[in-house]
């Protein structure tokens, strides 16, 4: 009785970029192998469909033993099972840990948690992301929010180093881990129209400016507790109606005849600068913190576009409100109000698609 075996003997682990990919996105053999042939490989190696689909067994096997290191990007370069060149390995950890954007738009601010794991079959439907590649990406969530969530030291930096990621990917998970950490609310129907990339940038403001700022560096996934108290002094801004008043003054005259929308500027001056400030005072309570772009959006974002604001008139606004407050000569709260306006408008700008 023959016996037909495949073997293959090499030094180098072979790993077909193409084929990774189709792994990742959780193909099954099937549906790679058919896809590979679509694409005409029989024809480049003239070779046959079985041994196609050897090939593709083979490399997924090899993709399966390789993710427990894969979980533990350190140990890779340390391990001898798998003769895998540095570029290669970065490209295996890079790869492995990039995720989609529509998905993790569904999972932003979550609890990283068993529940929402359970969900993750309506968001696959929801997303056309497969269910396994879903899990991978949450695992992921979870697995770098877990080993950051208590260091010591910069969020992204952490984050890099652990995880040998690049520092674009790296700013990404951190936040993520920022996001979940802080529960922030992203699900409202009046914020879908953000994307991820929106969200990660307004995240990564918060962390280099808000979080534990040069003196404190314990917890950086969370927003210093010292910070939130200070603001709470803003409120003389909107409370003092001198303050207030002068406030106006100086904003008005620096933006009169400078913008179509001045008008408009002038007449909901007041709202506006209440909005902007008692968000300020409410970040000091967990649950309203989860509010903030909420209340971006709601105080400020919203107002502004029905006035049919663009780009441009938020900007020079944003500018003329910051600075002016300098001149006011009984606010002495400048350095916290500098930090804080500094966050908002940058924020303010990258939400505001006039």
């Amino acid at each position: 009785m023959s016996v037909e075996l495949d073997v293959f003997v090499g030094n180098t682990t072979i790993m077909d970029e193409e084929v990774y990919q189709f792994w990742l996105d959780g193909y099954t053999v099937n549906d790679a192998v058919k896809v590979r042939m679509e694409g005409g490989v029989l024809e480049e190696c003239e070779a046959s469909a079985e041994v196609l689909r050897s090939d593709t067994m083979d490399q997924y096997r090899t993709f399966q033993m390789c993710e427990r290191l894969l979980h533990s990007p350190a140990k890779l370069a340390n391990q001898l099972l798998f003769q895998i060149p540095p570029h290669r390995q970065a490209m295996l950890i890079e790869r492995y840990y990039t995720f989609d954007g529509v998905f993790v738009r569904e999972v932003l601010g979550k609890k990283l948690s068993k529940g929402t794991k359970k969900d993750l079959d309506d968001v696959s439907a929801k997303t056309g992301v497969t269910l396994k590649s879903c899990r991978r990406q949450f695992d992921n969530f979870k697995r770098v929010f877990k080993v950051v969530e208590e260091l010591k030291g910069p969020l992204v930096e952490n984050i890099r180093q652990h995880f040998l990621l690049s520092d674009k990917l790296a700013r990404d998970y951190a936040a993520i881990v920022f996001f979940a950490n802080n529960r922030f609310e992203t699900g409202k129907k009046k914020l879908h129209y953000l994307t991820f990339q929106d969200f990660a940038f307004c995240a990564g403001q918060l962390i280099i400016v808000h979080c534990n700022h040069s003196r404190v560096l314990m917890r950086p996934a969370l927003i210093g507790k010292e910070f939130l108290q200070d603001l709470k002094e803003l409120k003389i801004l909107i409370t003092d109606k001198d303050l207030l008043d002068q406030h106006k003054s100086l904003v008005c005259t620096a933006l009169r005849g400078k913008t179509k929308a001045f008008n408009e500027m002038e007449a909901n001056f007041k709202n506006l600068s209440r909005g902007l400030v008692n968000i300020a005072a409410k970040l000091t309570n967990t649950k309203d913190v989860r509010d903030f772009f909420i209340d971006l959006v709601e105080k400020f974002i919203e107002p502004c576009r029905s006035d049919k604001w663009t780009a441009g008139d938020m900007r020079l606004y944003l500018t003329h409100y910051t600075n002016s407050a300098h001149i006011l000569d009984t606010f002495k709260h400048q350095v916290v109000w500098d930090r804080y306006m500094g966050v908002i408008k940058s924020c303010i700008l990258k939400m505001y698609h006039d």
